[in-house]
């Protein structure tokens, strides 16, 4: 290349560059939009072809061809005539051109080739610009126009593309090894969890072992929770409709709603969020200025309908439970309420080995569902701001991505292989204890209403279990693994010793497993090294008369022998939970 750009403006011109292919390749396409992401790009198609693998060598090989032509990126100006003149035959072009206000601005487009789309750019000077082996056509599939699923379903192709073959060839590679950590196959070697797509999709079947981690995770937070003092509350799973209209989520979420009428006629909806409940719970009684903050706490599982395309292991399920919680507090209090929380998660996050944490903060965003005065929104983002910069907290800003309630710091996490992932949240919400009449007593002796805070830590737990358990690979940190050790005799003369050694641990609260199979040892350890064993605790003739144990270790080949008693002392500390 002979001019260094941005990663983005490598893939979004390379956008162009496949629209531009996939023209000439299947003159009938319409073009809805193609914009750059996080390893890529995609763009969404309308065409009667059917797009497959079959056809991803073809539109690389003709993009290749593109490139070396030394095709220029040309952008001008054109009024909104001429680009209805420019896009008559693409109907997505002219249904945006058509829900365009203001009828006297420039719109920008940019040409490549045979191939003009609305753009505002930036764009590469010159398609030699752009790498001619560093982008791969990765997937297709199905896109609703605007995501909006009563609307058409488009053809989406996902590209991967890097500003080189070798940063792709990385990339590939870092797939592999995600592919090999998927959390659905890991679920099915560790014996965790599975689903049944026929009886109850994208909800979790747990296992025994799943559900020691699940809980165990839970424990934690409570933990954790119950020692910054926040209180502890259970709301109704399935809560009347009115509900939900009155907080805003009917009209926002109606349709990702499981609900259904009873025999008296009114309309009962699974909860899909705990927000609502919680501000029930505060309600109670009257509050004072000396009663906040309030924490209270929730672990609330919600459902909430997905698009069975989107479902995902355990990253996107229609049934998680949430680590929620709500903080009701003064306007003099919530800027500090907010710093704390994000010390808070990002000490937690520590514990799980995730040390690469930064925040973003979501603004506003014009919407029909936005609730809110202008002036509250002010006051909201304004108080988000100060309290990320008094505090030296660094940010990205991501403007409209808002809940429909109020601005929110929305905190995101980086995987062992360099993956991003958005776990926890902060939002301020100043509209819906006003929509629910809350309120507390004043030092003045007057009703005033309490600022909300919306906080999640790990965001939902099933989630936050696939993102480590991939990040891990499963091999988990001994306080979380379900079965931390397994005891195993060589041999069936070792059995009552192996049993013994189980026992002794168990009651210095070392969950301990034992593999009395009759099965040769190494086979034993080639099993439970599947299973994601952390340790395997060997036991044969010597380990019995010098009541020691012969570990190995997740992931290494060398054993080491230990005396029982160091090695239950050992375990006994190892299992205990971060503090």
């Amino acid at each position: 290349m002979s001019q260094e750009y941005p990663i983005e403006t490598i893939r979004h011109s390379l956008a162009h560059v496949m629209a531009a292919a996939v023209q000439k390749l299947f003159p009938d396409v319409k073009f809805a939009g193609g914009p750059a992401i996080e390893n890529g790009f995609y763009y969404d198609f309308d065409t009667q072809h059917r797009f497959s693998e079959e056809d991803f060598d073809a539109i690389e090989k003709e993009m290749r061809a593109l490139i070396k032509s030394d095709g220029k990126f040309a952008q001008r100006d054109v009024t909104l005539a001429e680009a209805k003149e420019i896009f008559a035959n693409q109907p997505y072009k002219m249904e945006w051109l058509n829900e365009y206000n203001a009828a006297g601005d420039a719109l920008s487009v940019y040409a490549f080739r045979d191939f003009t789309d609305l753009c505002r750019g930036p764009h590469v000077a010159s398609s030699k610009d752009l790498p001619r082996d560093g982008f791969k056509i990765r997937s297709v599939a199905g896109a609703y126009w605007k995501g909006d699923a009563k609307n058409k379903m488009l053809q989406r192709i996902y590209v991967d593309a890097f500003a080189s073959a070798d940063e792709l060839a990385q990339h590939l590679k870092n797939m592999e090894e995600a592919a090999a950590r998927d959390n659905r196959k890991l679920g099915r070697d560790m014996d965790l969890f599975h689903f049944e797509p026929d009886f109850a999709p994208g909800a979790v079947f747990w296992h025994d072992k799943g559900y020691r981690i699940y809980r165990r995770l839970i424990d934690y937070i409570r933990i954790r929770q119950e020692r910054a003092g926040y209180l502890e509350i259970s709301t109704p799973a399935v809560m009347d409709r009115s509900l939900w209209e009155k907080s805003g989520h009917w009209a926002k979420y109606g349709e990702h709603n499981y609900s259904g009428k009873t025999q008296d006629g009114k309309t009962f909806c699974v909860k899909p969020m705990s927000c609502p409940g919680g501000m029930l719970v505060y309600g109670q009684g009257i509050k004072s200025y000396k009663d906040l903050p309030l924490y209270l706490a929730e672990f609330g599982k919600v459902n909430r309908y997905e698009a069975a395309g989107g479902l995902s292991g355990l990253m996107r399920v229609r049934e998680f439970t949430q680590d929620d919680a709500h903080i009701f507090c003064t306007e003099e209090q919530f800027e500090g309420e907010i710093v704390k929380i994000l010390h808070f998660v990002k000490d937690i996050y520590s514990k799980f080995g995730f040390e690469r944490v930064w925040m973003k903060l979501a603004t506003r965003k014009e919407s029909e569902f936005r609730i809110g005065s202008d002036e509250i929104w002010d006051k909201a983002e304004g108080g988000l701001r100060h309290a990320l910069d008094a505090n030296n907290i660094e940010y990205e800003v991501a403007t409209g991505d808002a809940a429909f309630y109020g601005p929110k710091i929305d905190i995101y996490l980086k995987d062992s292989m360099g993956r991003t992932w958005q776990c926890g949240t902060v939002q301020l919400d100043m509209n819906l204890p006003e929509r629910f009449d809350l309120s507390y007593i004043g030092e003045d002796g007057e009703k005033h209403r309490p600022i909300m805070l919306h906080r999640a830590l790990l965001g939902s737990i099933e989630r936050f279990m696939g993102i480590l358990l991939e990040s891990t690979a499963g091999n988990l940190p001994l306080w979380l693994a379900p079965t931390p050790v397994v005891v195993t005799p060589i041999s069936e003369k070792h059995r009552d010793y192996a049993s013994d050694v189980a026992a002794v641990l168990n009651n210095a609260g070392v969950h301990a497993g034992l593999d009395l199979r009759d099965e040769k040892v190494n086979y034993k350890i080639r099993e439970l090294s599947l299973a994601k064993t952390p340790i395997i605790a060997i036991v044969g003739e010597k380990e019995m008369a010098d009541k020691t144990v012969t570990l190995r270790r997740l992931g290494e080949e060398k054993q080491e022998t230990v005396s029982l008693d160091d090695f239950v002392a050992q375990m006994a500390a190892a299992v205990q939970m971060p503090r």
